[in-house]
């Protein structure tokens, strides 16, 4: 079985191509389970994701396409929620969806936040110590998994994508994030997203995914497509990066329940 759960639309404002046309090109490439897990609606950084009057035209969109090609593929709905105390919306945490992807995209710098994988905010890794910043990203992963608000963690080490790598070993940095992560049962996703950026490394990294096996974490996949050319993205690299590592099953959803396959 082929699963992808992490895929965009263009109400995110940052994708193109129509919702269609990213199904059509799962079913060309034999994805069994294609999930969409769009930006959900929050009152903040409004430019890169729908807002919240658009959720419904987002979930009968999806919920339409799910009808229309379920002869040839299961189609599931979710959302990326983004971790920012004070800005989760109780209408998305609380959504009739498969699935929420739970990631980090922002971390405060000192009054404001930053939003670490947006080339416009580069400069602040140059003003920080990187094991503070790297330590601040691993401590809000830990906090985003106590809520037990998700089901999967998005791209866990995003924090690496322009190449400002800690001087710590990044496994006691990660560690009690990947232990609450366990403990809450959500599954890590294994992104491909990383190779299309100067990082050129999936997320999470071989290491971490090394110690999510060894702590039992369940995986899932998801190509974080923002085109439609993005669609099932280096699978079968993933693929054989998680095989090697021992993984042979991974997670997919249904209205919150999860299910392992065999991949």
């Amino acid at each position: 079985m082929r699963v992808d759960l992490h895929n965009h639309t263009t109400l995110c404002n940052h994708a193109t191509g129509t919702s269609e046309e990213y199904l059509l090109r799962a079913i060309e490439l034999g994805i069994d389970v294609y999930g969409f897990s769009d930006h959900a609606p929050m009152p903040y950084d409004p430019k890169y994701r729908m807002d919240i009057l658009q959720k419904p035209i987002y979930e009968k969109e999806i919920l339409d396409l799910k009808e229309k090609y379920k002869n040839d593929i299961e189609v599931l709905l979710g959302y990326e929620v983004d971790y920012l105390d004070g800005f989760i919306l109780d209408e998305v945490v609380n959504a009739k969806v498969d699935y929420l992807i739970g990631s980090v995209h922002f971390l405060k710098n000192k009054q404001d936040m930053w939003g670490f994988d947006n080339p416009e905010f580069i400069g602040v890794y140059k003003s920080k110590d990187i094991d503070t910043i790297w330590s601040e990203y691993f401590d809000a992963i830990e906090a985003m998994a106590k809520t037990n608000l998700f089901d999967i963690v998005g791209h866990l080490d995003l924090i690496k994508v322009f190449k400002f790598l800690p001087k710590k070993d990044i496994r006691l940095l990660a560690k009690n994030a990947l232990i609450a992560i366990k403990k809450s049962n959500m599954a890590l996703e294994i992104n491909p997203a990383g190779l299309r950026k100067p990082i050129k490394e999936t997320y999470p990294s071989r290491t971490l995914l090394q110690l999510a096996y060894e702590l039992d974490i369940n995986i899932t996949f998801g190509s974080d497509a923002h085109a439609v050319d993005q669609v099932g993205f280096k699978y079968e690299e993933v693929k054989s990066l998680a095989k090697e590592i021992g993984f042979s099953k991974c997670i997919t959803f249904n209205n919150r329940d999860s299910k392992l396959i065999s991949f």
